[in-house]
């Protein structure tokens, strides 16, 4: 699941969210924004069952996946698109 808050001026918050152990394992979120590199944004068990990562984002065209513990690559269908060079984000 993807949420997005506006920020000031041309940001956008942009929350990644995934349940806490489906995929098991450590999950990165990967993407253009980030040069793909794995751990970066590595996402974090919450309380409520989930786990996420926060990002701020400019205003674009954001490609990205999750990369997952065994090298699982996984999309994401809450994405604006998903095709098969994977998700997709328009902020």
């Amino acid at each position: 699941m993807i949420k997005r808050n506006r920020l000031f001026g041309n940001q956008t918050r942009v929350t990644f969210c995934l349940p806490r152990d489906v995929p098991p394992g450590a999950v990165s979120v990967v993407g253009s924004f980030n040069d793909w590199e794995p751990g970066r944004h590595e996402l974090v068990a919450r309380r409520d069952g989930t786990r996420a990562v926060t990002v701020k984002l400019g205003p674009g065209r954001h490609r990205f996946r999750y990369l997952a513990t065994g090298g699982v690559w996984l999309d994401d269908e809450s994405a604006d698109q998903v095709d098969a060079d994977g998700s997709l984000l328009l902020l």
